[in-house]
């Protein structure tokens, strides 16, 4: 089994991930982990926090010469920010006034009761989004193991406050939406979502929004329907609503065939040159639990962001008295970095589910059972 695990507080020394079971002779490429997490970082609507960290990976174990060895691949990613609140955030000696005006819309309130911390900062740290630069690192790990099956994986945004970006069947280059401020496939859209976010901030307010991530080359039969938990759509949908802001997922067009007729939500299918086909792709590119073939198609709808700069009401719970929520510095919009983060958690929850498939000590042996097992299902139907 493939798995990870994250820790690492917003403001400690570092963040630190492991990755188990990936197969000896995968080639890691360093730079495009960095360059994954400097677009994390990026997007219109950042704040001051982008401005401090150059985030970079250091990869402790389990490679060498560039190649995984077959044992867990540790990787860290250094905090800058650490030196200037060291004071605080030491983890032998850190301490300082604490935070006790909770958030509405944070982990802040639950969490100090869960924990029983009377320090809302205990809380906030690791609840904090900067946890997400290392599921990118790690995702860009796995997104580098998918490849090697055929598979791309692409998140871009569809939607930031009230504009929304007109669907398209085909995305453009991978650099256009790069190029984006704010990932966004659609031009007109993207200029109006860049003057939204300079509006909200203006105002003092956030902005939430929508993305959505394609993988493009899927294998029929990823996933399974003879569990619950084993199910890829319930899957990505745990994956997706794990990012902190997060509050829906939609996989194919799932939301409007709420309201459909039954002649109206599936995808039919023909033979094309002797090929089996869909005339569409309603479903996203799963059916029962598992790939059916066509492009897995994901939407993750967000939240704003908790920390305004007008804040909301609140109660400080240290002197059980009315008082606005804590500001802490903080982005006004953070879709185009979640878009990221939903490549990278979409290529985690993949991932697992290769390996599980397709077995192997090493990448050869992986791709000998890859290349069997399409062999196998393309003289399925073959008469004997």
């Amino acid at each position: 089994m493939m798995t990870y695990a994250t820790a690492g507080e917003s403001h400690g020394p570092a963040l630190v991930g492991i990755i188990d079971g990936l197969p000896a002779g995968l080639r890691v490429d360093v730079a495009a982990i960095n360059t994954a997490l400097a677009a994390r970082q990026g997007g219109h609507g950042r704040g001051g926090r982008m401005k401090i960290e150059k985030d970079e990976v250091e990869i402790l174990a389990g490679m060498r010469g560039g190649i995984t060895l077959g044992s867990p691949l540790a990787l860290l990613i250094r905090n800058r920010d650490f030196e200037n609140v060291r004071p605080l955030m030491d983890p032998l000696t850190g301490s300082g006034e604490p935070i006790t005006r909770p958030r509405p819309g944070h982990a802040d309130y639950a969490g100090a009761l869960k924990y029983r911390h009377r320090d809302l900062r205990n809380v906030l740290e690791r609840a904090s989004a900067r946890e997400t630069a290392m599921r990118v690192a790690l995702g860009e790990v796995a997104r580098q193991y998918l490849a090697v099956f055929g598979v791309t994986v692409r998140g871009h945004v569809i939607q930031i406050g009230e504009v929304v970006a007109r669907e398209t069947r085909d995305l453009p280059d991978t650099d256009y939406i790069a190029a984006s401020a704010v990932r966004c496939a659609d031009p007109k859209a993207g200029a109006a979502m860049v003057r939204r976010i300079d509006e909200a901030k203006a105002a003092g307010d956030t902005l939430g929004g929508a993305f959505e991530v394609r993988v493009m080359g899927m294998p029929v039969g990823i996933g399974s329907n003879r569990q619950p938990e084993t199910r890829l759509d319930a899957l990505l949908a745990a994956a997706l609503m794990s990012i902190q802001t997060v509050k829906a997922v939609e996989v194919g067009e799932g939301i409007v065939t709420g309201g459909y007729v039954g002649s109206r939500s599936h995808d039919p299918f023909e033979l094309q040159d002797g090929a089996v086909v869909r005339s569409s792709n309603r479903a996203g590119g799963i059916e029962g639990g598992m790939s059916n073939g066509s492009p897995l198609i994901v939407r993750a709808r967000s939240k704003a962001l908790s920390t305004l700069q007008k804040p909301l009401g609140s109660v400080d719970l240290e002197t059980a008295t009315a008082a606005p929520a804590t500001i802490v510095r903080s982005d006004v919009c953070a879709i185009p970095a979640a878009s990221i983060v939903g490549e990278a958690m979409v290529c985690l929850t993949l991932a697992p589910l290769f390996a599980q498939k397709y077995g192997g000590d090493s990448m050869a042996e992986a791709l000998e059972h890859f290349a069997a097992s399409q062999a196998g299902a393309a003289h399925l139907f073959e008469s004997e």
